[in-house]
């Protein structure tokens, strides 16, 4: 085939000096490790590919990667972009080295380029896999990243299919802290108001590291520069005027006219497209013809294919297109030809009658169903399922369709797969044998692709479609059938904010008890598992799921009920036996090496074992799950893992690590629930440190999380408690701490939730006691009542929870003016065994109230020293006062009040513990990435320590705060 050859059309790049500043100071953040979006939009030929060739020549030891959406991918082509840069690593550094940068992850990278081999069968079911790719690709991106700074052009984004355009929003949100510039070029004409590029391209203009570029026409003497650029010498006179006049100054049209001799194109054409085809009519016929037929498949076609489809020996074909080559209409790239523009080949393609396009789409499925190796990316469905249609041959278009659909669900393409199944719905009733051809009825079909829109996340199409399904089902002779496609729009329905309840009962009523099937063992699980946390009933069905599935043999589902079972009663009772049911499900996952259910097990494990109060196991199991996750490539998928580690560090006292721990997981692209859910540990941290400022904004944004929305329990129970302790520390009227109360008392009353209710209850009782001194204590009493008989209904098994209900009863007879010192110290001791510091300091501070009221000054001066030395580990500046406020008026010193004060000098700095060791580190001269080795952090984590660090220092660099470290002999010890 041909050699590749300069494009001369444009060799100076005019007018564009203020964008490209804007794109270098673009990968200059990038550079310094904060990845930056910049999203160049235009009309067709205005030069965004052009400006990004520009940045790439300049871009230095970068490496640049470079992919392009497809006008195929707008029907079922997916990842095309990034197919295309994987093509280019292996290019390269060949598929090992690929593969060695994603341990693990080649199976998954094989989704997006057969060169890794099939991802699977088994694997392509899972609602998991597109998480699974999406993590490969970015620890592909950091990775490459850490060697040098990388730039990702994806180009024709107004192409893009969903699947490419949600990979995009996860990088642009997921690569906070590489070294990664990513430029998405789009069409800006062609984004309508109701194109699917638009709502992303709003939705990316709202994060803060995403720059909008919008390229304008040139000026008349931009233009100038451009002609005199193009000839190598200054054009004759009114050349310019005119050639600005016709281009309206769209480059790309400028290159167009002008002619080789130096002056513009003689007889020029009307319309746009005869202006565009003028290039091409000047060369031979056979260049043409050959031209013509590449405009079929698309902006870009293999020279194979081309031979295949054409005829021609590579010879022959390569003579064809050199004069196409020459007069710079189409430039040769590896192993494929690409029309110079867009616009040309639109323009070529459009100049085709009806029956010589027919006749080259049938000759290109033809070709394809020979050698599918040729087609796009290797994978030929798609591209025949657009071929046959455009061949109007609605039974290959059907059969390739189909085809299509199964390579998109390997592919982990959701939302393709549905479009592929819509396209063998709508010519289904073109096709008599439909139903053979592809091994299911219209309703299968229907059901199929309400499963693919669920997966896709366009729950209002799930719900139209499996309504569509229902109605051709018969539910007498088909329960089976019905029960699971009403399972499905449960999913969906309650993806949409709907009641999933009567779909998940009718589809257990439907499947039958006798015989035992692995369908009602579902249904019986998905009813359970929805009533987690609501009564007994979930327990009820959990069990009877677990009984069918073993009855079946059915080990995936047996394994998945294990771990509900072991979530529930973990949950809801408090029972010990909840981590050991997680934990056997897990080995059963293992079995099956299903990493799906591997890892929600550490969830449900860790999650149960810290509402025992077994923190320290909570922390550990939490970890080794996040740690498998990674290894799966599914971190972010489970964020919840990252919520559980934090939960559990927060009651163990070290609340550093678990802002550690929250900081990484909000740099992440967690689902909304579980950045909530870490936002809601962050406040309550912030609001125990006295930083309520921080704790409101917090809580401010779970409310934009969800709006209208009622978030669940877990969610909601733990903001309403970090607002009441907001509302009674800024001392309001009382009618307003009454109102807040009552609100909050009413949570636990309308969903007994004891893991995360008793704590809710708890401090609406210890606000209790501040009403009790603003107000008649007669209107505190019926607050009183009902947060006793609200904890009297929620489950109180185990220490933890006996710990809460001993703190509310203790709180509540403190609120009635008693305050029994044998009653503090026991609710000290039940915080103490369980290892919680802050809960231990605020009950030794209530018992040494006690202890001074009966005038054991001694006593009294033994627990709030013991307080302060919790409290001062934990920076928890509103207790420590209250301690030494105590201390003050009983006349008692402690170490702290009488100048003893032990505190490292880094302490006294507001330094944590891990920021004095990152600053150590700085203080030697050491990097990030070496910091991040010897404390075995990411390298983003040591980068917000130091951050941090400057911002408590008061300094503006690394130096600085060095040279205040041994200024101040921070560390001569």
């Amino acid at each position: 085939m041909l050699d590749a050859m300069d494009d001369r059309a444009s060799p100076v790049l005019a007018g564009r000096k203020h964008e490209l500043e804007i794109l270098e100071q673009a990968f200059d953040r990038a550079r310094s490790g904060s990845s930056t979006t910049v999203l160049v939009g235009g009309e067709a030929g205005v030069g965004k590919s052009r400006l990004v060739t520009e940045l790439a020549s300049r871009a230095g030891d970068a490496r640049v990667l470079i992919g392009g959406c497809l006008e195929l991918g707008a029907d079922g082509l997916p990842y095309a972009p990034f197919s295309a840069v994987l093509r280019q690593l292996v290019r390269e550094i060949g598929v090992e080295g690929v593969a060695a940068l994603t341990p693990g992850g080649q199976r998954d990278l094989g989704r997006l380029l057969p060169e890794f081999g099939e991802p699977g069968a088994a694997a392509a079911d899972s609602a998991t896999t597109r998480a699974r790719l999406f993590e490969r690709v970015l620890v592909l991106l950091e990775r490459l990243a850490e060697e040098r700074p990388v730039v990702l052009v994806v180009e024709d984004a107004h192409w893009a299919d969903q699947s490419t355009r949600d990979l995009i929003v996860f990088l642009v949100r997921s690569l906070r802290r590489s070294p990664v510039l990513l430029v998405m070029t789009y069409r800006a004409d062609d984004v309508h108001r109701t194109h699917p590029l638009r709502p992303l391209l709003a939705e990316l203009a709202r994060i803060e590291s995403v720059t909008r570029l919008d390229l304008s026409r040139l000026a008349k003497r931009e233009v100038a520069r451009q002609v005199e650029g193009i000839l190598g010498r200054e054009p004759e006179s009114g050349v310019v005027d005119e050639i600005y006049a016709r281009s309206g100054g769209n480059p790309f049209f400028v290159e167009v006219l002008v002619s080789e001799g130096g002056g513009i194109i003689v007889g020029l054409p009307d319309s746009l497209r005869d202006l565009l085809l003028a290039g091409v009519e000047r060369l031979p016929d056979e260049t043409r013809q050959t031209l013509r037929t590449a405009s079929v498949a698309g902006s870009r076609v293999g020279h194979m294919l081309l031979t295949e489809v054409t005829g021609l020996d590579d010879t022959g074909l390569s003579e064809a297109l050199r004069p196409a080559v020459h007069g710079n209409v189409i430039v040769p790239e590896g192993e494929e030809y690409v029309f110079r523009h867009a616009l040309i080949r639109e323009s070529v393609y459009g100049d085709l009658l009806p029956g010589e396009r027919t006749g080259l789409h049938t000759r290109y499925a033809q070709a394809l169903e020979r050698q599918p190796s040729l087609a796009p990316g290797g994978r030929a469905a798609a591209a025949l399922a657009q071929h046959w249609s455009a061949a109007h041959d609605p039974a290959a278009a059907l059969r390739a369709a189909w085809l299509a659909a199964d390579e998109a669900a390997a592919a982990a393409a959701w939302a393709e797969r549905l479009q592929m199944l819509g396209r063998v719905l709508e010519v289904w009733n073109q096709v008599p044998d439909a139903a053979e051809r592809v091994g299911t009825d219209h309703a299968g079909v229907l059901a199929l692709a309400t499963k693919a829109a669920v997966l896709s996340g366009d729950m209002s199409r799930a719900v139209e479609l499996a309504d569509a399904a229902l109605r051709e089902l018969d539910r007498e002779r088909e329960p089976v059938r019905v029960a699971l496609v009403l399972g499905d729009r449960a999913q969906a329905r309650g993806g949409l904010g709907h009641s999933q309840l009567d779909d998940l009962q009718e589809a257990v009523r439907l499947v039958p008890a006798d015989p035992p099937s692995a369908e009602r063992a579902v249904a019986l699980a998905r009813l359970g598992w929805h009533l987690f946390g609501r009564g007994p009933d979930a327990r009820r069905y959990i069990e009877e799921a677990l009984e069918v599935a073993r009855a079946v043999g059915d080990t995936v589902t047996e394994a998945d009920v294990l771990i509900s079972l072991g979530g529930v009663l973990g949950h809801d009772e408090g029972s010990e036996e909840g981590p050991e049911l997680a934990r056997a499900g897990r080995r059963l996952a293992e079995q099956t090496e299903n990493h799906f259910l591997i890892l929600r097990s550490y969830v449900a494990e860790s999650h149960v074992l810290e509402g025992l109060g077994r923190h320290e196991e909570g922390f550990a199991a939490a970890a080794e799950g996040a740690r498998r996750a990674a290894d799966y490539g599914m971190s972010r998928l489970y964020g919840l893992l990252k919520v559980n580690q934090a939960e559990s560090l927060m009651p163990l006292g070290r609340w550093d690590d678990a802002l550690e721990v929250i900081e990484r997981g909000l740099e992440e692209d967690l689902p909304p629930r579980h950045r909530a859910n870490l936002l809601d540990v962050r406040a309550e941290i912030a609001t125990g440190r006295g930083a309520m400022e921080a704790a409101g904004a917090d809580i401010a944004a779970i409310r934009v999380i969800f709006g209208d929305e009622e978030p669940e329990e877990q969610v909601w129970f733990m903001s309403l408690r970090t607002e009441t302790w907001l509302t009674a520390r800024r001392e309001p009227a009382a009618e307003e701490l009454i109102e807040i109360v009552s609100a909050a008392i009413e949570a636990p009353e309308g969903a007994p939730d004891p893991r995360y209710g008793w704590p809710l209850i708890t401090t609406c009782a210890a606000t209790c006691v501040q009403l009790s001194a603003q107000l008649d204590p007669a209107r505190v009493v019926p607050l009183l009542e009902r947060l006793r008989k609200v904890g009297s209904q929620l489950n109180a098994s185990g220490p933890l929870r006996q710990a809460f209900r001993k703190t509310m009863l203790a709180e509540c007879q403190r609120a009635e003016g008693t305050l029994e010192l044998a009653v503090w110290d026991e609710v000290a001791a039940a915080w103490q065994a369980l290892g919680q510091p802050y809960e231990t300091a605020q009950a030794l501070l209530r018992s040494a109230e006690a202890a001074v009221a009966g005038g054991d000054r001694e006593g009294a001066a033994d627990r709030l020293a013991r307080a302060e030395s919790y409290v001062a580990e934990l920076q928890a500046r509103p207790l420590l006062d209250e301690i030494h406020a105590l201390a003050r008026r009983a006349r008692i010193s402690t170490p702290r009040l009488t100048g003893d004060d032990s505190r490292e000098p880094w302490e006294r700095l507001g330094l944590t513990a891990r920021e004095a060791e990152v600053l150590r580190l700085v203080a030697v001269g050491r990097s990030n990435r070496e910091i991040a080795t010897e404390l075995f952090i990411s390298i983003k984590t040591a980068s917000v320590h130091v951050s941090n660090i400057l911002g408590k220092l008061g300094v503006g660099s690394r130096g600085e705060a060095a040279a205040t470290a041994h200024r101040l002999h921070l560390f001569d010890s």
